[in-house]
């Protein structure tokens, strides 16, 4: 079976990773038909940009392949690029037209480390212990970067008016690229901004996710010899343990919404030293922003009563931190109609057993591929687990976000199984649809005025009177070496 799922993959063609079924033209206007026509006259670009940026498979900041050629293509494609803004140089924003409205839409290409994959339906590295698109960053900026080339010709054509702009936006999994591209002012003109991400399933976002910062708690003594005179040392590890006892103790008087979570990173190097520096690495989450920095507060607290009970200093930094998602429901009911109208994706016999060979391999029900739209769902409370730096953008302009079937039903996400699926033609499949998606909303958004009216109208009310502040530190982000 495995042989045979590896010939499908190298003779399938480029148009079978289009099928899907399609709405009836009645059911479109002619401004998204043509849309959908550009982007299928694109699949083949896509596909290969996804295929690149796969096997590029770089890591937050290290993006330099991935970025350039999809900077390159955008233009290629007619798009005015500026390249390294924000103050990275992975970053970048792709623009055509001019005037208002301005829409902007949401590209990334970072990979996760250490789990390097073959398009595969079984564990197979493509390079052992390197990075892997665990997250399917890889199909993101390319449907991303098809829906803006689906404008701009729209544009071109004198069909729509106004200002489409791509951001290219790297270190999603762990800096945070969007929080300084918010920081610096680069949404600020926006009407509105579109994204989406790979799933397992296909439906708008209709739900919020987790405010986060992330910091680490250091902490200074004094070395002596542990047996010779001990009294003489200042033991760092004794603050770690009595800071982090602290920390666990808090769990009890915490909302269930709240996270805690964290890593060691240093805790002395031989046991007949006193250990003069000690480090944790730790992430503190919430549903809301004010929910941690309440939390946040309290653990800083915890941080300097352990260092003054083992008489030694504390130093926490923080690193970076992401806003919650603010939940636009105008927006997501403008893209579950568009879902709709595009219907279900339709996949192969072969893909299907690919799918379910992951599924087997991840210990999961054997169920294949879900390309069935799902209802518009209620936005709850409290959010799932899980926090992105979509979420900063979302406190600055309107924000309509979606997701669409990349994987099989249950996979594991970030793992190699999402590498595997984001190499062929399911992942392909799923890129294509989301493209396509976000086109027919962008051209609602471009042709409705009062559509652009109601949407900022929900946002100012749900943001209220909280200025948006990035929770980064200042000065530059923390490129590598």
């Amino acid at each position: 079976m495995k042989n045979k799922i590896q010939l499908f993959l190298l003779l399938t063609p480029l148009w079978a990773i289009s099928l899907h079924a399609q709405p009836k033209a009645t059911e479109l206007s002619k401004n998204k038909q043509a849309a959908i026509r550009t982007i299928e006259s694109h699949n083949g670009d896509l596909v290969r940009l996804s295929d690149q940026v796969w096997g590029f498979a770089e890591t937050a900041l290290k993006e330099y392949q991935s970025a350039k050629v999809l900077s390159d293509y955008a233009e290629s494609q007619g798009f005015a690029v500026v390249r390294g803004v924000a103050g990275m140089p992975t970053a970048f924003t792709a623009t055509y037209g001019s005037g208002k409205p301005i829409i902007g839409i949401l590209g990334e290409y970072d990979a996760l480390p250490g789990i390097s994959q073959k398009a595969s339906p079984v564990k197979e590295a493509l390079q052992e212990g390197a990075a892997g698109h665990g997250c399917g960053h890889n199909m993101f900026a390319p449907a991303s970067l098809g829906a803006a080339m689906a404008i701009k010709e729209l544009m071109q054509l004198g069909k729509l008016n106004g200002t489409v702009r791509f951001y290219g936006t790297p270190a999603e999994e762990s800096v945070g690229g969007k929080i300084y591209m918010a920081r610096d002012g680069l949404f600020n003109d926006l009407d509105a901004c579109l994204d989406w991400h790979p799933s397992d399933e296909i439906k708008a976002n209709a739900q919020s996710s987790q405010a986060m910062v992330d910091f680490t708690v250091e902490f200074h003594g004094k070395a002596a010899h542990a047996a010779y005179d001990p009294w003489n040392g200042r033991s760092a590890v004794d603050g770690m343990e009595l800071f982090l006892n602290g920390v666990n103790m808090y769990r009890e008087h915490v909302r269930p919404s709240v996270r805690m979570h964290y890593v060691i990173q240093n805790g002395g190097d031989v046991p007949n030293v006193v250990p003069e520096y000690a480090k944790v690495w730790m992430w503190v989450r919430d549903s809301k922003r004010s929910g941690v920095e309440e939390v946040f507060a309290r653990v800083e607290q915890i941080a300097e009563g352990a260092a003054i009970m083992a008489d030694v200093k504390q130093e926490i930094k923080i690193q970076t931190g992401d806003y919650e998602l603010l939940v636009n429901r105008a927006g997501a009911e403008v893209m579950q109609k568009n879902l709709d109208l595009l219907g279900e994706i339709n996949y192969t016999p072969e893909e299907i057993a690919f799918a379910k060979s992951i599924q087997e391999a991840a210990n999961k029900p054997l169920t294949g591929i879900d390309g069935k739209v799902k209802p518009l769902e209620e936005t709850r409370t409290d959010p799932e687990g899980g926090s992105t730096d979509v979420g900063d953008v979302s406190w600055v302009t309107p924000e309509i976000g979606m997701v669409a079937t990349t994987a099989p039903t249950k996979t594991p996400w970030h793992s190699w199984a999402v590498v595997a699926c984001g190499g062929m033609s399911i992942g392909h499949k799923g890129m294509l649809y989301a493209s396509k998606a976000l086109a027919l909303t962008m051209v609602d958004l471009y042709e409705d005025e009062t559509l652009r009216v109601n949407i900022r109208k929900e946002f100012d009310e749900r943001k209220g009177n909280q200025v948006y502040k990035a929770m980064v530190p200042d000065g530059p982000p923390p490129l590598p070496r």
